[in-house]
């Protein structure tokens, strides 16, 4: 189920930046992959760019990985997401006063992730400015963190590759390469200011600086989700339930369940208000009537098409492995540019509803007890021969260009001899080749994060 395209070597180095970047070509005397091309063109969905939605909506997109947008009103103007960071909310709030020199009186945040709340402080023009959110707001990271869990700040940063340079990180699939000036934390900001007017739940319908708005209440990517509706001028910002990419259903940083029934029902309720326009959580706003319906009727069909064939699988008593063999999306939703898995992946959503609705036990009785993963090794290497032959293996792997095979077999290899530094470096460059056919950038920067801890374990 994981889309790929032809692979071919890129070669790349390292060199961290803090700024925004418009990624070089990778340096290889090679042709591109069809994935890296793929990637590469993605860029012009991230054209620096102030886009005009409608009379009164102007949203900037490309200042950094979010957009941010504007509603003027009579006396005063509305922020909808305030961006990732102070840096480029300031940059967005310099050129919006180029639009409209009237006030901020009020900032709407559609959910909690730190991409859309983190430049919050570039867009409070005076003490008076309403903060409005969900009342659940940050509640996934709440989740986590009352819990004591730290890791998913570790896997975030290389889901999002910010251990990588600026050849590596072509973009994160819905956003630019964007290393955001906070500590490189994935989520967080720079100010103290929090929301102080919450939606409870429903339609919660505003008024104020001439701008007439509803905030509605909705799950979806989080639990702390609403979308902003503008009657006047049938404009709709969805927050993260909408973008231009196969939705990230599953989040490989680590996420409790994301209901997907849920998801697929908040587009339908979008969809309902009959927009002529939407400005997604990510990319550029999409204007026009007949293609906002066209594109959120496909896009909530697709999630609806995926989560029914994952459930048919499951009850014929197939493992997760077999779903994701058995499910296959549709041609007429994969060949559509907004489906394609830019940042989310079909088959990580198809794991994810395996476990968020049946836990971890796959059916199969063999996985009740499994082998230790040192055991397994070791009797894997006393079938193959010994260790050596695992390592001849591997090395084939690698000249069959089997670099899945070429990672597992590795894996056994570095659970016997953990310090062994031809087997990391095999594992290193089997990453990194495939990383060069993925098309999903999340997962081609855990790949390329992974083999550079790798190589700098052991030196290279």
């Amino acid at each position: 189920m994981l889309i790929r395209a032809i692979r071919l070597p890129v070669c790349l180095s390292f060199l961290l930046s803090v700024c925004v970047m418009t990624p070089a070509l990778p340096q290889s005397s090679e042709p591109l992959s069809e994935a890296t091309r793929q990637l590469i063109d993605r860029n012009a969905e991230f054209q620096k760019d102030i886009v005009k939605v409608s009379d009164s909506v102007y949203t900037a997109v490309g200042y950094a990985v979010s957009p941010v947008s504007m509603i003027v009103g009579s006396d005063g103007v509305v922020i909808i997401d305030t961006g990732v960071d102070a840096v480029s909310g300031q940059a967005i709030r310099e050129d919006f006063r180029r639009i409209s020199d009237k006030p901020v009186v009020a900032i709407v945040l559609t959910h909690g992730h730190g991409d859309h709340t983190g430049g919050l402080a570039a867009f409070l023009d005076s003490a008076d400015v309403q903060i409005w959110a969900r009342e659940s707001f940050e509640d996934e990271q709440r989740f986590l963190n009352d819990a004591g869990f730290t890791i998913q700040g570790t896997r975030g940063a290389m889901q999002a590759g910010f251990l990588l340079s600026e050849d590596e990180r072509i973009n994160n699939g819905v956003a630019q390469a964007y290393w955001p000036d906070r500590g490189g934390a994935v989520f967080g900001a720079g100010h103290n200011a929090r929301p102080d007017h919450l939606v409870e739940s429903g339609r919660e319908i505003l008024s104020m600086a001439g701008i007439d708005l509803e905030l509605v209440a909705v799950n979806g990517e989080t639990n702390d989700h609403l979308y902003v509706w503008l009657p006047a001028e049938r404009v709709v910002f969805s927050g993260d339930n909408f973008y231009k990419s196969w939705p990230n259903l599953y989040a490989i940083r680590g996420t409790a369940y994301r209901d997907i029934r849920q998801w697929v029902l908040t587009i339908d309720e979008i969809l309902q208000e009959q927009p002529d326009a939407l400005v997604g959580g990510h990319t550029r706003p999409i204007v026009g009537t007949a293609e906002v319906r066209e594109t959120l009727t496909n896009y909530r069909d697709a999630i609806q098409y995926l989560f029914d064939k994952t459930v048919e699988g499951i009850n014929q008593g197939m493992t997760p492995d077999q779903v994701v063999e058995y499910v296959e999306l549709p041609a007429r939703y994969q060949e559509l540019d907004y489906l394609q898995p830019y940042y989310g992946n079909p088959e990580w959503a198809i794991r994810a509803i395996f476990t968020g609705y049946l836990g971890w036990f796959d059916g199969n009785a063999t996985s009740l007890f499994p082998l230790g993963t040192t055991e397994e090794a070791e009797r894997i290497a006393l079938l193959a021969g010994g260790v050596d032959n695992l390592q001849s293996a591997a090395d084939q792997a690698m000249l069959d260009e089997d670099y899945q095979w070429a990672l597992e077999l590795c894996d056994y290899i570095l659970a016997l001899q953990p310090d062994d530094r031809v087997a990391a470096l095999r594992k290193a460059e089997a990453m990194t080749q495939l990383a060069d056919d993925v098309l999903t950038a999340t997962a081609r920067n855990y790949y390329l994060s992974s083999a550079k801890q790798l190589r700098e374990r052991f030196g290279e």
